[in-house]
């Protein structure tokens, strides 16, 4: 395949494609730090569109709010990388989307951005999936370290596409 992307990131984003197909699910993604990378990933399959409904690419608090209907309360409390701002954004791009699963990702890929509490590295990531209710949403926050920012923004988009698998089709 001739692609700019890692070799990981493709084989991740097959498995995801593949896996949903299998279940006639659609998929979609809310990005904030990785800038579309999951979307780009996806939509490198052959056939994706079976599967790819859409990605929102929020990178700005404004854009969250616009586009996944956040609530500005939720942003200025907790701030843009967090859980709540995370579950907000799956939960957003669910009912904005005819997707069964969404996805979210906000975090701090450097080289400034972070800070004590936040360093660079952290990515908060929040999976959300139709016919659930609103405690069905999974948020989990990681701290990668200071891998540059292409290595945090990498990381950060194969755990999101592996929070893509069906339930029990996770990696060990």
């Amino acid at each position: 395949m001739d692609t700019l992307l890692p070799p990981e990131l493709i084989d991740a984003a097959r498995k995801v494609i593949e896996a949903n197909r299998a279940l006639g699910r659609r998929v979609a993604v809310a990005e904030s730090c990785t800038g579309g990378l999951v979307a780009a990933a996806l939509t490198e399959i052959p056939g994706s569109s079976d599967v790819f409904e859409i990605g929102f690419v929020t990178y700005s608090n404004e854009a969250k709010l616009k586009l996944l209907k956040i609530s500005s309360d939720v942003l200025e409390t907790f701030g843009a990388v967090s859980i709540a701002v995370a579950w907000s954004m799956a939960q957003g791009a669910l009912e904005q989307s005819g997707a069964d699963v969404a996805v979210a990702i906000t975090g701090i890929a450097g080289p400034g951005g972070g800070s004590a509490k936040k360093p660079v590295g952290t990515v908060v990531f929040a999976r959300a999936e139709k016919g659930g209710d609103r405690s069905d949403v999974d948020a989990d926050r990681k701290d990668f370290g200071d891998l540059g920012r292409g290595g945090i923004r990498l990381q950060a988009a194969l755990c999101a596409l592996e929070l893509l698998l069906p339930v029990g089709d996770v990696a060990p």
